[in-house]
Parts: C-alpha cells; sequence; structure tokens
C-alpha cells in the first residue's frame, strides 16, 4: 500500500501540477505593493520602530496606542486598490487564488508594519474569512463590513493555558445555551490582537456538547470585548517583547453572555470553521515567515561582505560562505513547499 502511495504521489508531481509562474494578475498586484512598500513603508520603517516605542513601550496595554501615520498609510493603500488582498472576492478584496495571493504574503512580511497598511494582518484575515464564508448576513453586516473598512479590529480565541491545546480537541472553555443566550466561561491566552486599541470583536471556540463527536463538540460565537464578563488580564510577552500595539493576551470569560444569533452556523462547527480558517491563513503565515526570512539573508550578506576582519570580508571567514549556500537552499526548499500546499 506504501508502495502504490508513493508512486501516486510522485505521479502526481510530474504531472504538471507544480508550475508556481505567477499569474498576470499577481504580477500586477506584485508590481504595484512593491513599489508602495519602498516608497511608504521601507522609507518609514526606522520612524515607526522609534514611534511605537516611545508610544508602547510598557506592559499597560490599555495606553498602547497606534501611530497617526499608520492610519494615513493604510487609507492610501486603500485609494491605490492595495487592500484586502487576501479576500478571494473580486468585489471586497482582490479576487486572488490562495496560490495568487501567496507572493504578495511573502513580500508584505518583509516588513512587521506591512500587513496592517493592507488590511491583510493576523488574526483579522482569518476572522474576516470565517465571517465571509460562515457568517450569515446581519454578522456580516455588523463585523465583517468594519473589518473589511479597517475601522475595527479583532480576536480569535482558541488557546487555553490548562490544556496541551496544540489537540484543540481538548478545549474546555464552556458555550453552555440558557434561553435565549450562551453563556460562556473558560479561559483563553494568546489570543492575538487583544491589546490593539481598536479590538472590538472576538470569535471564541469552546465546548458545546461534551457527549458528541470529538469534532462535533465545539462551537464559534462572536464575542463583543465590551461584553460584561469579559475581563482581560495581562498581554504575554514573547522573547521579552510584547508586540505592541497588538498584543497576545490572557482573558477571562466568566459568565458571558450573548445572544443566540451570535453563534456562526451552530452547534458544534466549529471544527469545520477552524479548517477553513486556518486553511489559508497558514499558508499566509509561512509565506509572510519566508519574506522575512529573505529580509534576514539579505542583511546578512550585507554584513558579511561589508565588514572587514583578518584581512577578509566576514564572508569569507569560518565557513561563512557555505552557511549562506544552506540558507539560499533551505528558503527555497520552504517556499516550493508552500506554494504547493497553497
Amino acid at each position: 500500500q506504501l508502495f502504490h502511495v508513493y508512486n501516486a504521489v510522485n505521479y502526481s508531481l510530474g504531472a504538471g501540477i507544480m508550475d508556481f509562474s505567477y499569474s498576470a494578475k499577481t504580477k500586477d498586484y506584485l508590481t504595484r505593493l512593491d513599489a508602495f512598500m519602498r516608497e511608504h513603508i521601507e522609507s518609514y520603517e526606522d520612524q515607526y520602530q522609534k514611534e511605537n516605542y516611545r508610544l508602547n513601550s510598557t506592559p499597560h496595554w490599555r495606553e498602547w496606542q497606534v501611530p497617526p501615520r499608520v492610519a494615513e498609510l493604510k487609507q492610501l493603500a486603500k485609494e491605490q486598490g492595495l487592500w484586502n488582498l487576501f479576500l478571494p472576492d473580486e468585489e471586497l478584496g482582490a479576487g486572488l487564488t490562495t496560490l495568487e495571493y501567496a507572493p504578495l504574503a511573502e513580500r508584505m512580511g518583509r516588513s512587521l508594519l506591512a500587513p496592517e497598511v493592507f488590511n491583510c494582518n493576523a488574526p483579522d484575515t482569518g476572522n474576516m474569512e470565517v465571517l465571509y464564508h460562515f457568517g450569515d448576513d446581519p454578522q456580516q453586516e455588523q463585523w465583517l463590513t468594519p473589518l473589511l473598512n479597517g475601522e475595527i479590529r479583532s480576536v480569535f480565541c482558541m488557546t487555553e493555558p490548562d490544556v496541551a491545546s496544540s489537540d484543540a480537541t481538548n478545549m474546555q472553555t464552556t458555550i453552555v445555551a440558557d434561553g435565549s443566550d450562551w453563556v460562556i466561561n473558560g479561559r483563553k491566552w494568546w489570543s492575538t490582537g487583544l491589546g490593539h486599541p481598536d479590538a472590538e470583536i472576538a470569535i471564541v471556540m469552546g465546548l458545546t456538547d461534551e457527549d458528541a463527536e470529538k469534532h462535533h463538540r465545539h462551537s464559534m460565537v462572536l464575542v463583543p470585548l465590551n461584553t460584561p464578563g469579559v475581563n482581560i488580564e495581562r498581554m504575554l510577552p514573547a522573547l521579552g517583547e510584547y508586540d505592541a500595539p497588538y498584543g497576545h493576551g490572557e482573558v477571562v470569560f466568566d459568565n458571558v453572555h450573548v445572544p443566540k444569533e451570535n453563534i456562526i452556523v451552530g452547534p458544534g462547527a466549529g471544527f469545520k470553521i477552524a479548517q477553513g480558517r486556518l486553511g489559508p491563513g497558514r499558508i499566509h503565515h509561512c509565506m509572510r515567515a519566508i519574506g522575512a526570512a529573505e529580509r534576514a539573508l539579505e542583511l546578512f550578506i550585507e554584513r558579511g561582505v561589508s565588514r572587514i576582519a583578518f584581512g577578509e570580508p566576514l564572508m569569507k571567514l569560518g565557513g561563512n560562505t557555505e552557511r549562506l549556500a544552506d540558507l539560499r537552499v533551505a528558503i527555497d526548499q520552504a517556499r516550493l513547499l508552500t506554494l504547493h500546499a497553497a
């Protein structure tokens, strides 16, 4: 059986499906995106880092602010049609497939600031995709429209501290029916975007029926962050950084009541929705990481050829040329694997 699987995979890889040539649409967007980033974002990055540090060099996330120039850049990107590039809808987004969008995600990944400027940053892209694909008309009108317009930000609450959340079927946060409401109780953490001053809505995944088949026990509900019982306790640092003004927070839901119409699709649909959300989202993350890796490699080369030690550039010392070759191969492998997944 394994031999037949091996042959089938080899056949599929050799059957012409590995052509990753950019479409004309991707080339057009990539050219415009690159020009915008060079002119407006890369020239502003140093100043942005200084402004962001000045405004947000505190773990007290309620005081965090977004540098004013970011809103100006977002408006300029919107005017130039470089907005919601991730969404496969020609009216609301760019109408690109996941494969067509992937190179744009890589280009944006060269900058920590760029994804938000083009309204393509996580977790908002994934949350918008959930509402676009699975939300009903009232949910889309109330939450999807302002997210697509960049007027608000959102949060995705899935990971929990008290269970091994790498196995998402372990989630213990409860979503219990109570008359015309759902009542939510539980604790989530590493909820990205929870500290952003414009964050207004969270998609919360929790247990609605512990007796159902394990992939039909959980549901997703929309929870406005100003709902009584939603208690944001702290932002969590990674490598000493709080990732302001976004933040990755710990939040407690203490008898939080939301209307029953806030459930997405219906009870038990949580994993179905999660697969739809996380599939393209992981591609976006991988390609942004590859963009960051490319930029890091450029800095490595720049340093290696300009810094002189013992009469030689660093690149010629200590096996650094071989390290450069290994890095080049690793990044190209990662890109091809991600494009194949896309």
